[in-house]
């Protein structure tokens, strides 16, 4: 048998969870299938799937082959794009899914796509919640931390911090701290969702990581309201680059402990599998990374 056709039947059997489910999605009979993965099976010497009447799932080997059989389609796919990309105009409907976070960075970005790609619908959702990519059909996710689930393929767009702000009339009212120790004598404005909890983590001068214990009022899923709240005079808010960079430029707000850098997070393009990216994918994800570059260098320079 073909093998890149083998290879082709195994990781559709995989990622559909069943024989018969590939069977379907490659227009084939359930047999066919069975054959090709057991040629390949055959030719390694070792079970790649263990089978039972319900499901199958793979072995220890298995994922192993799995995961460089899908980079060797990958790559065959990308070869034929590259050849296509010319032809290939971005078209349908795009399903997107972002934290709340992101906002106000991805809506000029969605403005700018859709004049750019004018055959393409976007559905765009925000939240917090963990969906189920395949499930749910979404095509891209765009998150501020990694999976769960390691079948996903994430490509880093951007790696960025938080920025440590409070509004010029907080400053005069309660001073600044100095110290990440010293955030406990301050109103903390709070995401619920901080990987840390109410431990805010910072970099010293020297490289250690340091924390500071927080507490506050106001505790929200919405960066908006964080950012209101900051701008109101409310208390410190721990808020990332794209939430707060327009209010730092203008002066609206003040940076606070620069001696004391927020660790490190990345921004991730999260779609299900490289193999099926379409070109409308793949040029937004394009955009997203052009978009944040400029982000970034409007924020260091």
């Amino acid at each position: 048998m073909d093998r890149l056709t083998s290879l082709t039947v195994f990781a559709r059997v995989v990622e559909t969870g069943g024989f018969s489910a590939a069977a379907r999605r490659l227009n084939m009979s359930t047999t066919m299938v069975s054959n090709h993965v057991a040629t390949l099976e055959e030719h390694l010497g070792a079970r790649l799937l263990n089978r039972t009447t319900r499901k199958v799932s793979l072995t220890e080997v298995g994922k192993a082959y799995y995961e460089r059989t899908t980079q060797i389609l990958a790559d065959l796919e990308d070869a034929d794009r590259i050849a296509h990309s010319l032809q290939t105009t971005p078209r349908g409907t795009l399903r997107l899914y972002a934290g709340g976070a992101l906002v106000r960075f991805i809506s000029p970005i969605i403005t700018e796509y859709l004049a750019t790609y004018p055959d393409v619908t976007i559905d765009m959702q925000f939240g917090e919640r963990p969906v189920d990519l395949v499930e749910e059909g979404i095509d891209l996710a765009i998150r501020t931390s990694l999976p769960p689930d390691s079948s996903l393929i994430v490509r880093h767009l951007v790696s960025w911090r938080h920025i440590l702000v409070c509004s010029h009339d907080y400053l005069a009212k309660h001073g600044a701290p100095r110290h990440p120790g010293e955030l406990a004598r301050h109103n903390c404005l709070r995401y619920p969702f901080y990987p840390f909890g109410d431990e805010w983590h910072f970099v010293a001068p020297d490289g250690t990581t340091v924390t500071g214990r927080v507490s506050g009022n106001l505790l929200t899923n919405s960066a908006e309201t964080l950012r209101q709240a900051c701008l109101a005079g409310s208390g410190l808010f721990l808020a990332p680059s794209f939430v707060v960079g327009d209010d730092v430029r203008a002066g609206r707000v003040v940076r606070l402990m620069e001696d004391y850098e927020p660790v490190e997070f990345t921004i991730n393009a999260v779609y299900p599998h490289r193999l099926h990216l379409s070109s409308k994918v793949r040029s937004f994800i394009d955009l997203l990374a052009e978009g944040f570059a400029r982000h970034r260098h409007a924020m260091n320079s």
